[in-house]
């Protein structure tokens, strides 16, 4: 008897630990990138703040939290904030909110180039997910909050020419139709998208792509590491900086769950990218 209670309390003291590492604050990865700045660009730095997987749900994430790890960001004083999509969250026998609320914090964010998103494939509607929104009606929801969506579209942010594609897990993605967008705003190429399955569809070109999608894994074993991430690479862009040849991709591990509300060996994070002119 004493030796099942003793295991059941190690057990249960293991979930505590797993689901403390999900509700911890997000740690900040910092990473350096040089890119073609425009001739007729101020040739300053500037710094990107990458937020992505938010999944507002209970246990782990919840509005406070998430009005914390928006002042974290605003801390680090960033250029330009980028967000890369799954804001609403699942079941995981906690609170669970709509599509509005799933993004309410958002409104607080300030960069003094702004904030772009696009949408991940929880935020997708379909038979499935009914909390999710439509395209227009997510369009309508950032737009009330000061933010730009892009769907398969690009704007320009200072020296950068900020390309959103759709998420690729869901949806129909055009990506001919997005790089030539943001040839016509000029600028430094980055490519916002939900996950890193982009990547090896993009040009060879000089661009920096930055994405979610994996969590890093969730879970990681001690020697062994990640062992899955939703993804037809496998745990080939996982997480962290890839390089192929002139392009280059930042996986981010974000700051929610998908699934059970635990992380182990894989924290909560956001990334401050630092981008130089060439």
């Amino acid at each position: 008897m004493w030796g099942v209670l003793v295991l059941l309390l190690l057990f249960a003291g293991l979930l505590g630990w797993l689901l403390l590492n999900a509700r911890a604050m997000p740690i900040v990865r910092e990473a350096e990138i040089m890119m073609p700045f425009p001739i007729d660009s101020p040739h300053e730095p500037l710094t990107v703040a990458l937020l992505t997987d938010t999944h507002l749900s209970g246990p782990d994430n919840s509005p406070e939290r998430m009005q914390r790890i928006v002042a974290q960001i605003n801390g680090l004083k960033p250029d330009l904030i980028l967000l890369g999509g799954d804001y609403i969250g699942d079941d995981k026998g906690g609170a669970i909110y709509d599509a509005e609320q799933s993004i309410a914090s958002f409104a607080g964010l300030h960069a003094p180039l702004g904030v772009v998103a696009v949408l991940g494939n929880h935020d997708s509607r379909s038979k499935k997910n009914q909390r999710a929104l439509s395209g227009p009606g997510w369009q309508a929801a950032f737009d009330r909050i000061g933010i730009t969506l892009l769907q398969d579209g690009a704007v320009r942010r200072g020296p950068l020419a900020i390309g959103g594609l759709k998420d690729i897990y869901t949806r129909h993605i055009d990506i001919s139709d997005t790089l030539a967008a943001m040839r016509r705003v000029g600028g430094a190429p980055v490519i916002l998208s939900h996950g890193p399955d982009v990547f090896p569809r993009l040009p060879d070109d000089a661009s920096l792509t930055l994405v979610g999608h994996t969590h890093c894994g969730q879970i990681a074993f001690p020697f062994w590491g990640i062992v899955y991430v939703p993804s037809k690479y496998g745990t080939r862009y996982a997480c962290g900086l890839y390089r192929d040849d002139r392009k280059t991709m930042i996986v981010a591990g974000g700051v929610g769950t998908s699934g059970l509300p635990a992380r182990m060996l894989a924290p909560p994070d956001i990334w401050l990218i630092t981008i130089r002119p060439e």
